[in-house]
């Protein structure tokens, strides 16, 4: 199943790029991620590693697959179990400040759908400013 998701925030395109290519930052705005253990600071294509949740030491395995940082995109391909999931991320500045972010995610209709509310979530927290 695909599914598609999006969302919209006065965050500026730069810092949504640096929350998304960062994996220590991962935590700070998607909350069903506890910890991240990553082959790499930044992302880039071939850089793999684990994500995980509220589960202890219960991990989904993950590879970045694409990177294009010229068009604020990526994806990964994920892990967990049985389930393999393909996730797309775009980001785009939009006009009068602020930046919209859309994601793909390819993967069994189960586990789509019910990773579907939670990712949500984390996208608009992902284009949301800084607390001040």
């Amino acid at each position: 199943m695909r599914l598609t998701l999006r969302a919209a925030g006065t965050a500026e395109l730069e810092l949504v790029w640096q929350r998304y290519t960062q994996p220590e930052l991962w935590t700070t705005w998607a909350p069903q991620i506890r910890r991240v253990d990553c082959s790499a600071d930044v992302l880039a294509v071939g850089v793999t590693g684990t994500v995980f949740g509220v589960v202890p030491n219960l991990g989904a395995a993950f590879e970045v697959v694409e990177l294009d940082p010229e068009q604020h995109r990526w994806a990964w391909d994920v892990v967990a179990g049985p389930v393999r999931m393909h996730l797309d991320h775009a980001s785009e500045a939009r006009i009068g400040g602020g930046t919209s972010t859309t994601l793909v995610v390819d993967g069994p209709a189960a586990a789509v759908l019910t990773y579907a509310p939670i990712a949500r979530l984390s996208l608009e927290s992902l284009v949301r400013p800084p607390k001040a």
